[in-house]
């Protein structure tokens, strides 16, 4: 089973990629705070936390912003101390954000299985860590307030193929497809080539509110930044290339 993710990586792109990035429009958004640069805990594990606690925020359940944690935490026969951390998680305090931190550990034992997992217990986010998640939920509820979510955590039932089985996308607004990133940089070719594949997975997919998505983005609240490009802007024989020979439609 090959992700979105797995095959954008092992795609060979034109060169400058088949979108680039100096294409999107970038908006900029300062709320005078500066994040430490002292965190002690993997970045994937801070990218993973602010996600979840982010769409918390936005009213969704906490069993469903921590799914993949708990089916992972299922695989490794942990799902007691995981349910314990999740009931844990009632806001951006400390504990909440340590348990969060935590619960998130278990996503590798679903996504790549539990060869790669390790104890959720040795996940120990320090000070600085704990406040820099803080100020980027913060960040990612300002963008909500400011941009509705219409839909958090989707899927593309229908428009998965024999080269792209698996794959979920992070948030819908009105006419956007946003991706969720918190890299230290600015976004790569790979970012915006796994953009446009989730834009036409969600056109080919069985749900109707991708109909009225007419653009892609990236927010990132590590930079406080959003990326934006409209589809029109993409010449037509990228969009066919992209779904012919790195989808398979």
């Amino acid at each position: 089973m090959v992700s979105v993710m797995k095959r954008v990586k092992e795609v060979k792109q034109p060169r400058g990629g088949y979108i680039r990035p100096k294409d999107f429009t970038i908006l900029s958004f300062d709320d005078g705070k500066i994040l430490h640069e002292d965190e002690n805990i993997h970045s994937s594990l801070i990218g993973m936390a602010v996600d979840y606690l982010s769409r918390f925020s936005y009213g969704t359940s906490l069993e469903d912003a921590f799914r993949i944690s708990i089916r992972g935490a299922i695989k490794v026969n942990e799902l007691d101390y995981a349910e314990e951390l999740l009931k844990g998680i009632i806001g951006l305090d400390e504990t909440s954000i340590a348990n969060a931190c935590k619960l998130v550990g278990y996503d590798v034992a679903f996504r790549s299985g539990i060869a790669q997992y390790k104890p959720v217990g040795n996940i120990q986010p320090n000070e600085q860590t704990i406040e820099n998640i803080r100020t980027m939920v913060e960040r990612s509820r300002a963008f909500n307030e400011k941009n509705r979510i219409i839909k958090d955590g989707f899927t593309f039932e229908g428009g998965y193929t024999d080269i792209i089985t698996k794959g979920d996308g992070d948030f819908l607004t009105e006419h956007t497809l946003w991706d969720f990133k918190v890299t230290k940089a600015n976004p790569t070719n790979k970012h915006t080539l796994q953009l446009l594949v989730y834009y036409l997975m969600g056109k080919q997919s069985n749900h109707d509110y991708f109909d009225n998505i007419d653009s892609i983005g990236i927010f990132n609240p590590r930079l406080n930044n959003a990326y934006m490009l409209d589809i029109d802007a993409v010449p037509k024989e990228v969009i066919d290339k992209v779904a012919h020979e790195v989808i398979g439609y």
